[in-house]
């Protein structure tokens, strides 16, 4: 028997379910603001509330060109990319849509651990990780409720589950090294660079007093949440847990996406929460006491 680490998954189920509101908020936020512009506003807001993360810690070595290598292809693939996938994709799909969609991001984590980390999930998460794939099957098959997806929206959605994918992965490394507050400010300081020249772009013609307080206030939970709190959350609980089977807990993404769809009047159906059913039980069976990750 090995000690259960309560704490890890804790810090991992709130970071998702964060993750989870703010997918289906951003279908406000992107009807407010541009895309471009909108993801340098995250990041720009995101990098004043971290200044004081930046500063390396006595007991951390100083960054190696490895490092720097993985810090910005993490920012680059699950902040930049992921940001722009997912809000593209979310103009063309329901939340409900996006939440079932994004359920397959663990199956994308234990293949990408698999082939970079070489980790072997034990029986039990790969049985929770079939749970996730399972649903995703089951919904496929069922008539979609609420706003129409179309197939680029659902290979926009497909390629930010990769995204986050490798941003499990890349993360999994980084914390090996560097603490949970440094990577969030590092790879958000990137992802400013990255975005800001389009932001900049579609800023230059943007009317600033169109969007109402309302918006701005989202806007600032989203900046908080998406770069912030929840970066920082799965960070700490990645450390210490094999990628593979933190990923599981990436079933409360679509699960809170899911709620969030519903108070936007969107329809569940059965099959739908039967799937999300289906994903919460894969959670309890990658997270058995008892069940210990094999390497």
């Amino acid at each position: 028997m090995h000690p259960v680490p309560w704490r890890a998954y804790a810090l991992l189920a709130a970071s998702t379910s964060l993750v989870g509101s703010y997918v289906g908020l951003s279908k406000l936020l992107v009807a407010a603001f541009p895309v471009f512009l909108l993801a340098g506003l995250r990041f720009g807001i995101a990098a004043v509330l971290m200044l004081p993360w930046l500063h390396k810690p006595a007991d951390e070595a100083p960054l190696d060109g490895r490092a720097r290598l993985l810090l910005f292809l993490e920012s680059f693939l699950g902040n930049f990319l992921f940001s722009i996938c997912m809000l593209f994709g979310l103009r063309q799909s329901s939340a409900v849509v996006a939440g079932v969609i994004m359920a397959g991001i663990p199956a994308a984590v234990a293949l990408l651990s698999w082939a970079f980390l070489r980790e072997r999930p034990s029986g039990r998460v790969l049985a929770g990780i079939a749970c996730a794939v399972g649903g995703i099957a089951l919904v496929a098959t069922a008539k979609q409720g609420g706003a129409e997806t179309t197939l680029v929206g659902a290979l926009l959605l497909l390629a930010a589950v990769f995204c986050e994918g490798c941003y499990v992965v890349i993360g999994k490394t980084l914390t090996a090294g560097l603490g949970p507050k440094r990577i969030s400010a590092l790879i958000n300081l990137w992802g400013l660079v990255l975005v800001s020249p389009l932001a900049i772009w579609q800023g230059l013609s943007f009317d600033f007093q169109t969007p109402r307080l309302q918006d701005w206030g989202l806007l600032a939970y989203y900046a908080a949440t998406a770069s912030v709190v929840t970066v920082w959350l799965w960070m700490a609980g990645l450390k210490r847990l094999p990628a593979a089977q933190a990923g599981v807990f990436m079933v409360f993404l679509p699960v809170s996406t899911a709620l969030i769809g519903l108070l936007l009047g969107e329809r569940l159906s059965g099959l739908q929460a039967l799937a999300y059913g289906l994903a919460l039980s894969g959670v309890l069976l990658a997270t058995w006491p008892g069940a210990a990750p094999r390497r």
